[in-house]
């Protein structure tokens, strides 16, 4: 086989791989942080109904374990946690039995009083992104002051800030204080270019053309 004819294979075998037997996990409320007692929803939405995706997790105090083993309860395709605990802290991914696994997920649980409310997924560049920073009690929407990376980027009387047209340089870790209140724990958020199989795909067409 020639060079060219095993290069187009080898991106062939890259582009396929990259690109089917795929999952992708979503939050319910789309949040990366919960107060204690909170109800969560995760789901495996899949290209491939026959992957047989599984839902698991790395807690704080846990080794990998998936959902209804002691956390959890799956109902249509999701898996319900009823009472979020802070234990439940940790990193959340859907693996399939045939070894390829989803994004991965980093949800945060308080038994604070603030959380900062936050895309849970990356976000592509040039997107608008609207934090919430919220207590606990009534009302919720109170003035709050932001911070990314540890430095201070403005307050909202609302509680509600806009990052209008994100880019690289907004990437980073974000939190947000209610005076009176708190603090809430950190969250990082991802900014993101085209999908990687975007990039495989015209690699692909590009080597055949």
């Amino acid at each position: 086989m020639n060079p060219a004819s095993l290069q187009q294979l080898l991106c062939l075998n890259l582009l396929l791989c990259c690109t089917t037997n795929q999952a992708r996990l979503t939050v319910s409320p789309s949040s990366s942080q919960f107060f204690k007692g909170d109800f969560v929803s995760l789901s495996c939405e899949e290209d491939d109904s026959s992957a047989g995706w599984t839902l698991r997790r790395k807690a704080k105090v846990q080794q990998r374990t998936q959902c209804g083993d002691g956390w959890g309860r799956w109902s249509d395709s999701s898996c319900n946690m009823s009472y979020i605990d802070p234990l439940d802290s940790g990193v959340y991914w859907c693996e399939s039995r045939e070894g390829p696994i989803s994004n991965m997920v980093n949800l945060t649980v308080t038994g604070g009083s603030v959380i900062l409310q936050s895309p849970v997924l990356p976000v592509m560049e040039g997107d608008d992104v609207t934090l919430l920073c919220k207590t606990k009690t009534t009302p919720s929407n109170l003035p709050a002051a932001f911070y990314k990376d540890g430095v201070f980027i403005g307050k909202e009387p609302t509680g509600h800030m806009t990052i209008q047209h994100v880019s690289r340089s907004d990437e980073g870790l974000y939190k947000c204080d209610i005076s009176g209140h708190g603090e809430s724990p950190s969250s990082w958020i991802t900014v993101t270019g085209e999908e990687l199989h975007s990039d495989f795909t015209s690699y692909f067409i590009h080597i055949f053309t």
